[in-house]
């Protein structure tokens, strides 16, 4: 019986892995793509003035990159033979946004952060995800060359970030 409860429970657990092996279809990947580089950018725009020099730095440094990562996402997907696509922001990015519009100074500079680290992680999963097992040679390529850059960009903004600020 025991051993029963234990393979039901690992099969469980196992479960999301098992999911996410479906690839990422092209078209949903360019549009999660768009999305993420609107956010970063948006957001980032609101705090390029910010009193922290960090946190202005890094900002400007989201705006550059992500402004690159779209023109790169953008020529694959015309590369691929996908017509052009429109991406928005989710519901979800849009309210960040809000958020980040309806306060100022420290606090504002700490929700973009904790934003930050947030829609980071989220776009490292979908970017490597694509990387992997992307079915368009050129929107693959592109994603393994975003990768590192997202990491990087994780790496840093975690380091600017308490760690309470992280985990809420």
């Amino acid at each position: 019986m025991k051993t029963y409860t234990l393979l039901a429970a690992a099969a469980v657990a196992l479960t999301p892995v098992v999911a996410s092996a479906i690839p990422l279809p092209a078209k949903t990947y360019v549009m999660k793509a768009g999305a993420s580089d609107m956010f970063e950018m948006e957001s980032s725009k609101l705090v390029t003035d910010s009193s922290d020099p960090k946190v202005a730095s890094f900002a400007n440094m989201m705006i550059t990159d992500h402004t690159k990562s779209t023109s790169d996402v953008m020529a694959a997907a015309q590369a691929d033979g996908l017509p052009p696509m429109t991406p928005k922001m989710t519901p979800k990015q849009i309210a960040m946004i809000d958020s980040l519009k309806r306060t100022s100074g420290t606090k504002r500079d700490l929700l973009y952060k904790k934003d930050q680290v947030l829609a980071h992680k989220e776009t490292l999963a979908f970017q490597k995800e694509y990387a992997m097992s992307g079915d368009k040679p050129n929107l693959k390529a592109a994603a393994g060359n975003i990768v590192p850059v997202v990491q990087n960009h994780l790496s840093m903004v975690s380091d600017m970030t308490p760690m309470a600020a992280k985990m809420q």
